[in-house]
């Protein structure tokens, strides 16, 4: 039974671990896209302002980076502890699983392919030297930013998906 309350504790500790993960992971880019960019598009220029925001939204990719982590480390716990008699509750449902995979790559598609190439994309903007270039620089950047952006909503809304996802499976258990 000792080893029952081992598993218990630990579940526990994996289903609070997964709502602080999330809780950043949702919190962090509602304060930024509600109250971080505003602020600072109106108190910078818009070229230390994008340059600004470029280093907010590095933070927020490790930040994220960090979330997965603990969420593919608490689903490995949780995977595991479904296979213990007594624990079969534990496992993450199909669509839980989806969720997961699907933040986890879009996360990694914003934070290492499509983000640093935006990144570039608003560096040779800025750095452009006549109108012209600058403009088509600046359309390329917009162009690219404008998907990163909806990948960035696309995992805000997997993020609530994922935490109404866990909410309805705690309230499928409630029942039982």
């Amino acid at each position: 039974m000792a080893g029952g309350l081992v598993v218990r504790r630990g579940l526990t500790v994996c289903y609070t671990c997964e709502l602080v993960a999330l809780a950043v992971w949702i919190g962090g880019l509602v304060v930024i896209m509600a109250a971080v960019i505003p602020a600072v598009f109106n108190s910078f220029g818009m070229e230390p302002g994008g340059r600004f925001l470029t280093r907010v939204f590095d933070g927020y990719n490790r930040i994220v980076f960090g979330a997965i982590v603990i969420l593919l480390g608490t689903a490995a716990f949780r995977g595991w502890a479904s296979r213990l008699d007594g624990f079969a509750e534990a496992a993450l449902t199909p669509i839980e699983l989806a969720v997961l995979i699907a933040m986890t790559v879009v996360a990694a598609l914003v934070g290492l392919v499509l983000g640093p190439e935006s990144v570039t994309l608003q560096e040779q903007a800025f750095t452009a030297q006549d109108d012209e270039a600058r403009k088509a620089a600046l359309d390329d950047f917009f162009r690219s930013h404008t998907v990163v952006r909806g990948l960035y909503g696309l995992n805000l809304g997997l993020g609530i998906a994922l935490v109404g996802v866990k909410v309805k499976g705690w309230m499928n258990e409630v029942k039982r």
